[in-house]
């Protein structure tokens, strides 16, 4: 593998009514959902099929018992929340107190940026056509990992790796890994602790709120390894390695080397390339370090010695990943494998040398630079309620108002992808996986689909008296090359069940 491979992000929004502080966030989030399915799904609306989802399977081995899992966990409950199925392949509803946009299966990190961003715009578009309905106040959304009171919120990751790779392997390599990656993609957080009552800029949102090493929950006792067994693919052969400790990133650099970097390290694992023992001593303690750093010189110790910067950390990897490139695919590694090792290596160079030099690429470099524009500007401390404001300010996903937002039009954030691009992936799904079955069809086949869900699409079919379950339990059949030709020759639903049954 290099970095290509089945991924996907899921992202929960931080939402606010505005004017109305103690209102109910699930209630709103029901709202936007709601508001964005009525508008955009003009047939029937497929509910999500439950019927496969385990996540309380754990992969190290046994199932977390329902009575002792926390109600966050249960993830394989219908609530009746806002839950639509969009015909890019997304998944777009409600968990619990946020509205979450899951992308579609790909398998570049690049489309990971493109169906990542066009979540933002179904988002925004969702957040506008809630406000319309009469007597709505204005809602606004804000990708974000924290509200600074104490509560956090998800920007998770997902990769299917071979099931035959150790689990205790993922753990020990991907580790160290986790602790200094977000020295490039962390979304920068004024404040420290879970309340960010402490003073300062850390570079991460999401690393006050991980108190263990590995486990299975993921809203207490957050765990640097996550063991979720819950695969949506073939059991025997796959598992999906589900990864929560990473911040929601706007900046699409961050975002691509956020998964692009991670794809190579697992490729690396899976092939047991990696040899050294990079494993940090007291990972927790050591992620908030790094994290509280943003001069970049904390030191964390690992375990047989050595003492690195996140920085130094990250270019263990990087040499590892070069030196794997190079021996298996030499001249003939894909483009965007070669562009991940270019950026990659550029990018920790400069944060060794100049920093701020990246304030157009990544995330928290961008957020402290105009910080510091305003605390020298209107004498600012870093206590003063203001800078967090600035901060909150910098997420919100309204145009007119999010400071990143306002970053890009000035010409002062890089992109990688352009407008046109991110509003196609809005509706389009991607032509490489399952996903585009599952979209093709809730486009063509709406009034004909009862439930979807990552690995089926279940066909309710006029004359027959069951349910017809189409399995994609593999998720890369089911792209464009497999079945577009079917799609477009099929002008029903019935004639497409009849021609896969054949």
């Amino acid at each position: 593998m290099s970095v290509r491979r089945v991924m996907g992000t899921e992202i929960e929004y931080g939402i606010s009514v505005q004017g109305q502080p103690t209102a109910n966030p699930m209630v709103a989030s029901s709202q936007v959902v709601n508001a964005y399915a009525s508008a955009t799904v003009r047939a029937r609306r497929a509910r999500w099929d439950f019927e496969e989802e385990s996540p309380l399977r754990d992969a190290r081995g046994f199932d977390m018992a329902r009575q002792v899992a926390d109600p966050s966990q249960l993830t394989d409950e219908d609530l009746g929340l806002a839950n639509v199925i969009l015909t890019n392949g997304a998944r777009l509803y409600v968990d619990h107190a946020h509205p979450e946009y899951s992308t579609p299966e790909v398998i570049t990190p690049l489309d990971i940026v493109r169906w990542d961003k066009a979540g933002e715009q179904v988002m925004l578009d969702a957040a506008r056509l809630a406000h319309q309905l009469p007597g709505s106040p204005s809602i606004a959304l804000y990708k974000n990992n924290t509200d600074n009171k104490g509560a956090s919120y998800g920007a998770h990751e997902n990769y299917l790796m071979r099931r035959s790779t150790p689990f205790a392997d993922i753990v020990r390599h991907l580790t160290p890994f986790f602790v200094s990656r977000q020295v490039f993609c962390g979304a920068g957080r004024v404040g420290k602790g879970q309340d960010g009552r402490g003073t300062g800029f850390q570079i991460s949102q999401r690393a006050d709120f991980f108190e263990v090493e590995v486990g299975l929950e993921t809203t207490l006792k957050r765990p640097i390894i996550n063991t979720r067994d819950e695969p949506h693919a073939d059991p025997e052969k796959y598992r999906r390695l589900h990864v929560i400790i990473g911040d929601a990133n706007l900046s699409e650099i961050a975002t691509y080397l956020k998964v692009g970097t991670t794809s190579l390290v697992l490729a690396m694992i899976e092939d047991r390339f990696i040899s050294p023992d990079l494993t940090v001593r007291t990972p927790v303690a050591a992620l908030r370090a790094v994290s509280h750093d943003p001069g970049l010189a904390h030191q964390v110790t690992l375990t047989d010695g050595r003492t690195l910067t996140g920085i130094q950390l990250q270019m263990e990897y990087l040499d590892l990943a070069k030196k794997y490139v190079e021996d298996r695919y030499g001249a003939d590694a894909d483009a965007q494998t070669i562009d991940v090792l270019a950026r990659w290596e550029d990018v920790l160079n400069r944060l060794e040398t100049d920093p701020m030099s990246l304030s157009d690429q990544l995330d928290w470099v961008a957020k402290l630079k105009l910080i510091e524009q305003y605390r020298s500007r209107d004498g600012l401390d870093w206590d003063d309620a203001k800078l967090q404001l600035i901060d909150l300010q910098y997420s919100d996903i309204r145009p007119d108002k999010g400071l990143y937002h306002r970053l890009v039009k000035a010409g002062r954030i890089q992109r990688l992808l352009t407008d046109g691009e991110v509003d196609a992936a809005m509706t389009n799904p991607p032509e490489e996986t399952r996903a585009y079955f599952r979209g093709r069809c809730l486009e063509k086949y709406a009034p004909d689909i009862a439930a979807a869900s990552w690995d089926s699409v279940i066909f309710d079919l006029p004359g027959r008296e069951s349910l017809q379950r189409v399995p994609t339990i593999d998720p890369l059949r089911g792209s464009k090359a497999h079945v577009g030709e079917l799609i477009d020759n099929c002008e029903t639903a019935e004639a497409l069940v009849r021609a896969l049954s054949r």
